[in-house]
């Protein structure tokens, strides 16, 4: 394993474009803690982010690691085209001559995107503790220890995700248009929800559960929107309609295995093409 990963790291670092990405996706992870001096002024009252509780525990793990999600895409680019500079280099057929067989070489990449999901997690989680310490007005071990679950959900997130961007980069080999599929595969999973909401069932609730067994809509259940989860939001809500909806936040058991399915399905389907593969 650390074979494997000191190849694929020493390509990743010898690539300018790889480097700057990895950097930047980092220091945007960071600008989250901006968030703390942010100030607001609405109908003349001056407000900061951090003293209305998005960095109170349990809620901070919620929100970081949701945000922190969005900005996957970074990371995103950096393995399409770690694929696609394979085929572009002829590192790929080199890897292979110098006796790399395709199941280390996948697996190498693999570990990549484990590495990738498991740095950024680590990253999120002391961001996370350090913030939550600092202006959460709970710090009790008990209060601190609930809702961790999101930690893990958007470790699961991520890997999933970035195996998908590899399959997507072996299948189509180029950069720009491995994005592009990602892309299109994202609207088309919009296009299909549309059309099982609006001409096929008239139950959103019927329509969510099915959406749940696709790829990106798995990994998107893993950590839902947390903002209508916020105390001012809900305040603001049942003074407006007299009624707080209610919903659920957490992640259920069945969503952390279909992520994880299609998480396996996507390694093994990018191994399977490039065992077949005329190279």
């Amino acid at each position: 394993m650390k074979r494997l990963l000191n190849i694929e790291l020493q390509k990743l670092w010898s690539n300018r474009a790889s480097k700057v990405l990895i950097f930047t996706y980092f220091i945007l992870l960071s600008f989250i803690a901006l968030l703390a001096s942010v100030n607001f002024k609405i109908i003349g009252i001056d407000f900061r982010l951090a003293d209305q509780g998005i960095f109170n525990f349990p809620y901070i793990w919620h929100f970081n690691t949701y945000i922190a999600a969005v900005l996957k895409f970074f990371l995103a680019v950096v393995i399409v085209s770690m694929m696609a500079n394979e085929y572009t280099y002829g590192t790929l057929k080199q890897n292979l001559i110098d006796g790399l067989s395709k199941k280390e070489f996948i697996a190498s990449k693999f570990y990549t995107v484990l590495l990738f999901a498991f740095s950024s997690t680590v990253f999120v989680f002391i961001m996370s503790l350090i913030l939550g310490y600092s202006f959460s007005s709970y710090t009790e071990f008990s209060i601190v220890a609930t809702d961790l679950s999101y930690i893990a959900a958007y470790f699961i997130k991520l890997a999933a995700f970035f195996a998908f961007c590899l399959f997507a980069g072996i299948f189509i080999r180029r950069s720009a248009f491995a994005i592009g599929f990602i892309f299109v595969w994202w609207i088309a999973e919009g296009i299909i929800r549309g059309v099982l909401r609006w001409k096929v069932f008239n139950d959103g609730e019927i329509v969510d559960k099915i959406m749940g067994f696709f790829p990106l809509e798995s990994m998107t259940n893993l950590i839902k929107e947390p903002f209508t989860r916020f105390q001012a939001y809900k305040a603001l809500e049942t003074q407006m309609s007299g009624i707080q909806n209610i919903k659920y936040y957490g992640t259920h058991w069945y969503e952390y295995i279909i992520a994880l399915f299609w998480l396996g399905f996507f390694v093994y389907i990018s191994y399977r093409i490039l065992k077949k593969r005329d190279l």
